[in-house]
């Protein structure tokens, strides 16, 4: 039976940690550049949430499939009962 704890490592989930580098504030706390009016603390706020979702959207694509074991074509009774006893 295969192990089935749900957590998977894929290097492609560090990518996960991209969108983090927002929280770190004191790097965009600054009023220069201005784009529409906006500071740019503001403006790149908002410029990391598509980055955020490409992040996501890229780790789900390239891992969505990964250690997923295949099913048997033919799985024995006993296989398919929980109570069996081993």
């Amino acid at each position: 039976m295969a192990d089935r704890s749900g957590l998977r490592w894929s290097p492609w989930n560090l990518l996960l940690l991209v969108p983090l580098l927002m929280l770190v504030t004191p790097w965009f706390n600054t009023r220069e550049p201005v784009v529409f009016g906006m500071p740019f603390f503001y403006w790149s706020q908002f410029l990391w949430v598509p980055v955020g979702v490409i992040c996501v959207l890229t780790v789900y694509l390239r891992t969505k499939n990964d250690g997923v074991p295949f099913p048997d074509a033919d799985p024995d009774v006993d296989d398919l009962d929980e109570g069996a006893r081993r």
